[in-house]
C-alpha cells in the first residue's frame, strides 16, 4: 500500500507517522504552523529577535519530544503550550527591548490620523507589556490571536473561568493605562468620559465562550 504525501494527512495523522520514522511529516506540521506560532511568539515576548528564538527553540522541542503527543488536545494546541513555554522561559531570561511592532499592537484602536495611531499603539504595547505575565498571555492568545477560551485554557493549563478573569482583568488595566495618557473609547486623544473599556484591546476576541 503506497503511502499518502504528508500534505494529505491531518496533523493527528503526520505526528503518528513522525512518531513511526517519517523523516517528512514533522516538517509539514512546522510548514503549517510556523508563522502562527511567530506570530504568538511575538505578542508574548514583545520582540521579533527573542520570538524567533522562542519558536526554533519550541520547535526543536516539539520534534523531540513527539512522542510526549497523546492526541488528546488539537496538535496546534499542544505547540501553542510548548511555544508559550519557550517563550516564557526566555523573556524570564533575558530582558526584552522596547522595539515597537505591528504584530505585538495589534490590541490597538483604530484612529483617525497616522500620528494618533501610533500614538495609540505605542500606549497599548507599553500597558500590555506592563501586565502580569498571566493577563498579557492571556490576551495574546484571546484577544491577539483569536484563540477560543477553552483552548487557551488548555494551553495555559488552567480552567477556563481563569482564563476569562484574566482576560477582563487584563483589559481593564490597558482600558485604564489608556485613560491614563490621555486616549478615549476611540482610541483618540483627549479628555474621555468613557467607561466602557471592553471594546478598546478586544477586536477579535472578547466573544469567546
Amino acid at each position: 500500500m503506497t503511502t499518502p504525501p504528508v500534505t494529505e494527512d491531518d496533523d493527528r495523522a503526520l505526528m503518528r507517522r513522525h512518531a513511526e520514522g517519517d523523516p517528512d511529516a514533522f516538517g509539514e506540521v512546522y510548514r503549517r504552523h510556523r508563522d502562527r506560532m511567530w506570530a504568538v511568539a511575538v505578542g508574548v515576548c514583545g520582540d521579533r529577535e527573542l520570538a524567533a528564538e522562542a519558536v526554533q527553540d519550541g520547535f526543536i522541542s516539539a520534534f523531540r519530544r513527539a512522542d510526549t503527543y497523546r492526541g488528546e488536545a488539537a496538535v496546534t494546541t499542544w505547540l501553542h503550550r510548548i511555544i508559550v513555554n519557550a517563550c516564557i522561559d526566555l523573556t524570564r531570561r533575558v530582558r526584552p527591548t522596547s522595539e515597537l511592532t505591528d504584530d505585538v499592537i495589534r490590541l490597538a484602536p483604530a484612529t483617525p490620523d497616522a500620528t494618533g495611531r501610533v500614538d495609540t499603539r505605542m500606549a497599548v504595547h507599553e500597558a500590555l507589556h506592563k501586565l502580569p505575565e498571566a493577563q498579557r498571555l492571556a490576551l495574546v492568545l484571546v484577544d491577539m490571536h483569536a484563540v477560543p477560551v477553552a483552548e487557551a485554557a488548555q494551553i495555559l493549563d488552567v480552567p477556563r473561568g481563569t482564563v476569562k478573569s484574566r482576560c477582563s482583568r487584563g483589559r481593564e488595566a490597558i482600558g485604564r493605562a489608556l485613560r491614563g495618557a490621555g486616549f478615549d473609547a476611540e482610541g483618540t486623544s483627549g479628555p474621555s468620559d468613557s467607561s466602557d473599556t471592553s471594546g478598546q484591546t478586544n477586536p477579535q476576541g472578547g466573544g469567546h465562550d
